[in-house]
C-alpha cells in the first residue's frame, strides 16, 4: 500500500511510469490507482480511514533504506488499525498474519 499526501508530484508518474505502469486517474468516488506490469500489486491511498492525516502519521512513520532510497513506513500497529478500519476483505485475510506479527515483536522486545 502506497499512501500519498499530494498524488499530483510528477515524481510519482515518473516512477510508475519506469516501473513498466500507469496512473489511472480518479473517476468519480473510486481513487486513483496505478495499472500495468510491475505496479499491479501496490494499492494508492490518499486517506486512510482510522488513521490521522497524512502529516500527523508522518511525523511518527519509521525511517527505513530501500536500495539507494529512504522511504518512511507506518508502524505495524498502525497498519493494523488502518486495515482494521477499511475491512477490505483482502485486508481481513492478513490481518491474523499482522497481529500475530506484532506479537512476536513485542515478545522479542520484552526478552
Amino acid at each position: 500500500d502506497l499512501w500519498f499526501k499530494d498524488f499530483g508530484n510528477p515524481g510519482i508518474r515518473k516512477a510508475v511510469m519506469k516501473a513498466g505502469g500507469a496512473i489511472v486517474p480518479q473517476i468519480g468516488n473510486h481513487p486513483p490507482t496505478f495499472a500495468g506490469s510491475g505496479v499491479e500489486l501496490f494499492d494508492v491511498f490518499l486517506t486512510v480511514h482510522g488513521l490521522g492525516s497524512f502529516d500527523e502519521e508522518f511525523k511518527n512513520s519509521i525511517p527505513v533504506k530501500l536500495g539507494g532510497l529512504s522511504i518512511r513506513i507506518l508502524s505495524l500497529d498502525r497498519i493494523i488499525r488502518g486495515k482494521e478500519t477499511i475491512r477490505r476483505p483482502k485486508d481481513l485475510l492478513v490481518l491474523p498474519a499482522l497481529r500475530d506479527a506484532l506479537e512476536t515483536m513485542k515478545n522479542k522486545a520484552k526478552s
